[in-house]
């Protein structure tokens, strides 16, 4: 993924002075979002491959957009869930968000304990595009594992996406397997917290790399709850909705040839995690584009769809910036939250 201004990760390249005033200030005058005409659904409705907690959480980033406060979107959407991003190294093998905010009294801490407060999910988010991953700086699935573990005793999250993209963890074949192996550990020393994988895509599918990712899971049986692709940056779409449903099938495919799973059981172990609004590459998700994924992903039973990101999720005034606190498309306020809160495994 060319994850270059917008894609996700981006951000842990931000000054940590950004943080230092109104990290979960309020989003100011702006319309109210129509109110929302079903809640999410948060959990799978039968057991096996895939039935885990992690049906709609998109993307909240602390290190800019003006993140707004948890509640409000929750109230105006109705999603109950928030995937925090990204954790990173702080320094070798100790995580810290971005690379430089604490786990323990910082702003995912406090926005962690508002979600719950307001009766929500907290899910966190390793890796991403850019900024010092974990992967290549744990020495091994052991240290790796143990530094996921910080993460979890600090903000005591329901499900952890590990965002593995870019050549350093996606294209690093001793990497990938490090973190396929410590999910194993985690899941063993967690066994009620979901673990996805997320990754890029081609409007073809997976590429080799992502490939190899899907099969070294299954070789070392890695206890994954869910396999998510990001379908954009695609070098420039004309259909964003064509498109991402080729990209999803093409992993649902590769997910019943790798694991021998059924149709149905493939459906529920997909993912999609899109870019609402422009993307890097000019692409773009309508809420109307949206809503119809939203809709054949319902249809066919996905296991997650969630978006990049919650920050983005209001229209671009004068002075908004769509890298950062706006979708460059039109749109009511939170409106690809509340598309979103409609999804039905």
């Amino acid at each position: 993924m060319k994850g270059v201004h917008l894609g996700i990760g981006i951000a842990a390249g931000v000054a940590a002075g950004a943080l230092c005033v109104g990290v979960l200030a309020a989003v100011g005058d702006e319309e109210p979002a129509p109110p929302p005409t079903s809640p999410t659904t948060t959990a799978a409705q039968d057991t096996g491959p895939g039935a885990a907690p992690i049906a709609s959480a998109p993307y909240l980033h602390l290190g800019w957009g003006r993140p707004p406060q948890p509640h409000k979107v929750m109230d105006a959407t109705g999603i109950t869930a928030f995937t925090l991003a990204f954790a990173l190294s702080g320094g070798g093998c100790a995580p810290a968000f971005d690379g430089k905010r604490p786990l323990r009294g910082g702003p995912e801490a406090e926005t962690a304990q508002a979600i719950k407060d307001a009766g929500g999910q907290v899910h966190v988010s390793f890796g991403g595009w850019s900024g010092r991953k974990l992967g290549p700086r744990c020495a091994t699935p052991e240290a790796y594992a143990g530094a996921v573990q910080k993460v979890i005793d600090a903000l005591a999250p329901t499900a952890l996406d590990f965002d593995i993209e870019n050549d350093d963890e996606l294209g690093n074949a001793a990497v990938q397997d490090r973190i396929l192996k410590a999910l194993k550990i985690i899941k063993a020393d967690n066994p009620d917290i979901a673990l996805i994988i997320t990754t890029s895509t081609d409007k073809k599918g997976l590429d080799k790399w992502g490939q190899r990712l899907l099969e070294r899971a299954a070789a070392l049986d890695a206890p994954v709850d869910n396999y998510t692709v990001m379908p954009f940056n695609f070098g420039g779409s004309s259909d964003m909705y064509a498109d991402t449903v080729a990209a999803a099938e093409n992993l649902k495919d590769r997910l019943m040839a790798v694991h021998g799973w059924d149709a149905a059981t493939a459906y529920r172990m997909t993912g999609v995690s899109g870019m609402n609004g422009v993307s890097d590459d000019g692409e773009i998700t309508t809420p109307q584009t949206w809503t119809r994924l939203r809709d054949w992903a319902s249809a066919r039973g996905l296991g997650r769809l969630s978006f990049w990101s919650v920050n983005r999720d209001r229209p671009c005034p004068s002075g908004g910036d769509p890298v950062t606190d706006c979708s460059g498309t039109e749109q009511h306020p939170w409106e690809f939250g509340k598309i979103t809160a409609g999804f039905r495994q």
